[in-house]
């Protein structure tokens, strides 16, 4: 018996059956695919209480990432054109400081949000 166990798989196992209405059907397809799952494993996960998390998280954390590069090129263009133009001589080094020190904090807290949403669980 104990063998058995070992070589049973969810393919030659029995399955469950569901009815449901079509547009519960066309939701339960619609939350499988925005987790990047197949419906049947969407629902294993759910009905064994597992959390599901989404792909959605990590598009916005593709989409963070993006900005944060963004960012860092908004500070090495700043600091290129602070260093080559003159007219920049009125600008205090006190205003650019703070302006670089604005651009790191936001990719500092980018990085952070993006860090939890991928720590989520």
């Amino acid at each position: 018996m104990m063998n058995k166990e070992l070589n049973e798989t969810r393919k030659n196992s029995t399955p469950i059956k569901v009815y449901c209405l079509r547009s519960e059907k066309e939701n339960i397809e619609s939350q499988a695919r925005k987790a990047g799952m197949s419906v049947a494993k969407y629902l294993r996960e759910v009905g064994q209480g597992y959390r599901i998390t989404g792909i959605v998280d990590y598009e916005c954390v593709r989409e963070l990432a993006k900005i944060n590069g963004d960012l860092g090129r908004l500070g090495g263009l700043l600091k290129l054109w602070l260093t080559n133009n003159i007219k920049t001589k009125n600008i205090s080094s006190v205003t650019i400081r703070a302006l670089l020190n604005k651009i790191e904090s936001n990719q500092n807290e980018i990085g952070r949000i993006m860090k939890d949403i991928v720590m989520r669980k």
